[in-house]
């Protein structure tokens, strides 16, 4: 744990002083990810907004705020979950992160996900869905067609369960969305823990019953 702790303190420095993309010439301070490095669940954004880049802290604003509703829905807590995003500087008035910044900062999330060994991911939106899919070596097709699935996925020398959903963000714009996403934490997700959770204790009649 302690060779662990002093990898990512290094990660932690390598992203904050990065230069690697234009995005540090307007950013406040770069974001890294939060939480605890010795999780089994990640969740990948899309890039720090405003309050993010001020902060420091991924998803510290309103799509922050909704998230942890989503978490409370799926019954995790925020802090029992590493955070993090595909880039880690603020791109200009929100924008999408474009091709060049997610390729500098690859190398960045597969550290963090090396680090942590996660046995769950969950992507929020198009942009960490496509990324991942993508570090995974599957096929994208678009957020429609993967949102909801949960995938195994491959990379190196990790194995862990891939699941799509809206970025909370997007309900912020669109509160039609907001259905979709809470179903989609209630159901698909706290589903995938629950399996998760059964497989690292001793099954007992209990599991069996209907």
């Amino acid at each position: 744990m302690e060779a662990q702790s002093r990898l990512y303190l290094e990660l932690v420095s390598d992203i904050k002083k990065c230069t690697k993309c234009p995005l540090h010439m307007s950013r406040t301070q770069a974001v890294p990810g939060d939480g605890p490095i010795n999780t089994e669940i990640v969740l990948v954004g899309e890039a720090p907004g405003k309050s993010e880049d001020e902060q420091g802290k991924p998803f510290v604003g309103a799509a922050g705020k909704l998230l942890d509703k989503l978490l409370e829905i799926a019954g995790l807590e925020r802090s029992k979950v590493y955070i993090t995003n595909v880039v880690k500087c603020r791109p200009p008035e929100n924008r999408e992160p474009e091709d060049n910044e997610i390729k500098a900062c690859n190398n960045y999330l597969r550290r963090e996900l090396s680090l942590i060994k996660p046995k769950l991911i969950v992507a929020l939106g198009r942009i960490a869905g496509k990324t991942l899919y993508e570090m995974c070596g599957i096929r994208w097709v678009n957020i429609n067609v993967a949102r909801g699935r949960v995938v195994d996925c491959r990379t190196n020398n990790l194995e862990f369960k891939l699941i799509v959903t809206y970025h909370p963000a997007a309900a912020l714009y669109n509160p039609n969305l907001r259905s979709e996403l809470e179903r989609d934490f209630r159901e698909h997700i706290a589903e995938s823990i629950r399996r998760h959770e059964k497989t690292k204790r001793k099954l007992t009649l209990e599991d069996f019953r209907l």
